[in-house]
């Protein structure tokens, strides 16, 4: 497991301090350190909610490229200009999109994004999910307990988005009954979040 530290002049309040790189996310991470490779210098990104693909294109933004994040709700006459201006100037330009598939209305643009590289966030394994505990609890300074991921990591649903909401929720719950993250409150997150007997989403 390997991860990307986040400087700290673009991180958000509720940023982890790190990118963790995972099976879900290493092919892009790797794209995004040879953007020289990428047709027209073009790459557009989707994935699903809260996997960090905002974070990625910041970072990316600091190693000199040029970033579109939300393309898929800018004008599109707007994004074909900047494309332009990306191909006279040789800067690499990164399109983050929240719609998979990203439906583009006008055939120059749609023309050059099917050109583009096209790279995707997948789903987290085992091993990224404990790692993305980790990360959450490090950026709300929540002191996860011994075992946590033991027990979490075979319950918890396989998205980012629910993750961080556990994450949050753990930390919430630990903070109102004023005792540490334990198995009693790792347990009521889950069904806080989940609902009782929830199946494992894989």
């Amino acid at each position: 497991m390997s991860q990307i530290a986040l400087p700290l002049s673009v991180r958000r309040a509720d940023d982890p301090v790190r990118i963790v790189i995972g099976n879900a996310n290493r092919a892009v991470a790797d794209a995004l350190t040879h953007p020289q490779d990428w047709p027209f210098r073009t790459a557009v990104l989707v994935g699903p909610p809260r996997s960090g693909k905002s974070l990625l294109a910041r970072w990316f933004a600091g190693q000199g490229g040029e970033v579109i994040d939300g393309v898929d709700t800018c004008d599109e006459t707007e994004v074909f200009h900047r494309w332009n201006r990306a191909q006279e100037s040789g800067t690499p330009l990164l399109l983050v999109s929240d719609s998979d598939p990203w439906e583009i209305a006008l055939p120059d643009l749609r023309s050059r994004m099917g050109a583009a590289l096209h790279l995707q966030i997948g789903v987290p394994d085992d091993m990224m999910v404990e790692e993305l505990l980790w990360a959450h609890a490090e950026a709300r300074g929540l002191a996860l307990g011994e075992g946590a991921p033991t027990y979490l990591v075979p319950r918890l649903e396989r998205s980012f988005a629910g993750i961080e909401v556990l994450v949050a929720t753990i930390d919430r719950l630990s903070l109102e009954r004023k005792v540490p993250a334990t198995l009693s409150v790792w347990r009521d997150a889950l069904e806080a979040v989940q609902g009782a007997d929830q199946p494992r989403l894989i």
